[in-house]
């Protein structure tokens, strides 16, 4: 039943978890005694500077000028934090001497055979690419780019660009070169890496022509590095063997707190995907906070979490190596032979703490799967599931599956600020069906249309009233920070909106119900609108579209609806559904292909031209047109009525 504790933390907790390490650190070395989370994490969102400077000093963060102030301006957006202090983010993964025999990565694919790397192998590796970067002229504030997928070859190319000061950014083999040029396009990089292809399932998938395409639509790229993967070799590329054949010692370069780490890629409703530029001091101590007092990471744990380097979730797996946690890099379809091969490799890896999809528990479920009872999961001490929400039955089964011993860890965050914002750890109780409750430093809130906050138990916009060190340095290519500011700050000035729905509980706990915007949220990667209509009314027989993606309440992926006008003399059928879906999954990703292309007489648009995604949306889950747009301010008043006769056709979505 929704609401009933699954686990409570176990009585020597303040002993055995890094939050309650913590805890007790703050209490002998600051004299502040604090009895439960709910009193740390008071203490956090009031105390802002003496929280972030204390996780600051508890996880002895490495800076070549110390900082002057934590908190210089406390105002959002661009609240300027740890003024002053320079640093490497890259210090932090694999700079420790004493770390070097440690085991940081392992390493699993389809397309080659198995292998592991120390710490200090790890750093070897990266201190070659930093040679070979320089060698072509790589310096602080360049950007290299990779279409690279997870595997060690990116994490040392990560490692070695950001030690530069140079500026990084990943988009994963599986994406067109459509996808991949409107986000590498934008930050004009030096230096492309590539594979020509990588392996699936039990075949190979070539990507030469993509990286030609990709080539030639960005005149910004001056060097091709390819890397060996499988078959396929990059013609006129420089020899990944070649580009790592001299061997340096690796070095890191001080940069300022907020001097740029990475640009993400997350899909707004309109133009181009978002830039989003985060900062290496941010990206350092949010994860330390983020993976060591919420995922209770620290030396001898491992992370599995299955993840292309499209998803922010990549940045999140490599940091656990700031925590001396190794990490497993897996490659390939993760379902593959079928659904219980994440099990079987949590057998053969031990993980301490393992990473799914609610979609993937939902389908193991749906199964039948008993993973625990085929597989020996006893490592794993905590199960985190994120992306979308996880229904009760997802925890009644995880529970069943692993135990209960183990800790389910439900959370939301996003790409906006590469963390979590709302999650669980090991000093709080599980609900069944409910997220624990906001993270440390993480002011999170519920709000309605005007501002307020709305009642304990009721739906809001879900909020964040004060600043986190990870939200974005900027976007790319946004001096005057309008888009910034635009996609979090429009509606409620000064406050961040998330632009999920979320519910808080009398016990603080909450549940999230999808998005409260028209971005799309498929299996945790948010996809913007603006992307399938560039590709799809590019398609001569289409006049106009709109998509929407419904969430399902049972824990499923959900609907990706494509609503189309067929030009005059034109009828949807089989083959036109076909080519649009093959356009979608050749020019941006397998992802964008949507589960179901429907024709309809028009599209909805207000008076000054904007589509209407949101109000579909709602009216598909069974809302009053009605209630959710005017007619009155529409082009065409009739264009909502094809869709509230698919509502009343549909069988029940929530």
């Amino acid at each position: 039943m929704i609401g009933d504790i699954l686990w409570t933390p176990r009585p020597d907790w303040r002993e055995t978890t890094e939050i309650g390490r913590f805890m007790n650190w703050l209490r002998d070395e600051r004299g502040r005694e604090l009895s439960d989370y709910d009193a740390l994490w008071r203490w956090s969102v009031t105390d802002l500077e003496g929280f972030w400077g204390d996780v600051w000093d508890f996880y002895d963060i490495l800076a070549a000028t110390p900082y002057e102030r934590v908190l210089s301006k406390p105002t959002m957006p661009r609240a300027e934090w740890f003024t002053g202090a320079r640093l490497n983010y890259a210090e932090h993964l694999v700079g420790r001497e004493e770390d070097r025999d440690r085991t940081a990565v392992v390493a699993r694919s389809q397309t080659r055979a198995p292998f592991e790397l120390s710490f200090g192998e790890l750093r070897e590796l990266a201190g070659r690419v930093r040679a070979g970067l320089q060698r072509l002229g790589v310096s602080n504030g360049d950007r290299v780019v990779a279409y690279l997928p997870n595997i060690p070859e990116t994490l040392a190319a990560f490692i070695a660009t950001a030690s530069l000061g140079a500026i990084w950014a990943t988009c994963a083999p599986e994406f067109g070169a459509r996808s991949v040029v409107g986000r590498f396009g934008q930050i004009e990089p030096r230096v492309l890496l590539t594979v020509g292809g990588y392996g699936y399932r039990n075949r190979y998938v070539d990507r030469r022509a993509e990286v030609e395409a990709i080539r030639e639509q960005i005149p910004s790229i001056e060097h091709v590095v390819g890397v060996p993967y499988g078959e396929a070799r990059v013609p006129d590329a420089l020899p990944w063997e070649q580009f790592t054949a001299e061997a340096s010692a690796l070095e890191f370069d001080p940069v300022p707190f907020d001097h740029p780490l990475y640009v993400l890629f997350s899909s707004g409703t309109t133009g181009l995907p978002k830039a989003i530029v985060h900062g290496h001091g941010g990206q350092l101590i949010e994860h330390h906070k983020n993976q060591g007092l919420g995922w209770d990471l620290k030396p001898g744990g491992r992370l599995l979490w299955f993840s292309t380097t499209a998803w922010m979730m990549w940045n999140a797996l490599v940091s656990a190596l700031l925590l001396r946690s190794s990490i497993v890099m897996l490659d390939g379809d993760p379902t593959w032979p079928d659904l219980l091969e994440q099990w079987r490799l949590a057998e053969e890896l031990q993980p301490t703490m393992m990473g799914v999809s609610p979609p993937y528990l939902m389908a193991c479920r749906k199964a039948g799967l008993q993973m625990g009872r085929e597989c020996d999961l006893s490592s794993i001490r905590m199960l985190c599931t994120a992306g979308s929400p996880l229904p009760a039955e997802g925890y009644l089964y995880a529970y069943e599956q692993l135990g209960p011993d183990m800790l389910l860890n439900n959370g939301s965050g996003g790409t906006d600020v590469c963390t979590g914002l709302v999650s669980g750890d090991f000093a709080q109780p599980v609900y069944e069906g409910e997220i624990t409750g906001p993270c440390l430093g993480v002011d999170v809130h519920a709000f309605d249309f005007q501002g307020n906050e709305v009642p304990v138990g009721e739906l809001g916009e879900m909020v964040i009233t004060k600043p986190m060190p990870s939200m974005p340095v900027a976007f790319w290519n946004d001096p005057a920070g309008e888009r910034y500011r635009t996609s979090y700050f429009d509606q409620y000035p000064g406050v961040w909106r998330q632009g999920d729905w979320i519910k808080f509980t009398e016990r603080g706990s909450c549940i999230l119900s999808g998005r409260s915007d028209a971005t799309l949220n498929r299996g945790g990667v948010r996809l913007g609108t603006g992307e399938f209509y560039a590709v799809v009314e590019d398609i001569p027989e289409i006049v106009d579209a709109l998509v929407v993606h419904l969430e399902d309440p049972g824990g499923g992926a959900g609907e990706l609806l494509l609503f189309v006008v067929p030009g005059p003399e034109t009828v949807l059928d089989e083959a036109l559904r076909k080519r649009i879906a093959g356009a979608l999954r050749s020019q941006l990703s397998p992802r964008h292909v949507p589960d179901e292309i429907v024709s309809v007489p028009a599209i909805p648009r207000t008076l000054t031209g904007k589509k209407l995604e949101a109000p579909v949306k709602r009216i598909l889950r069974g809302e009053s047109s009605d209630r959710v747009a005017s007619r009155d301010s529409l082009l065409d008043p009739a264009a909502l009525d094809a869709f509230v006769a698919l509502a009343r056709d549909r069988s029940p979505v929530s």
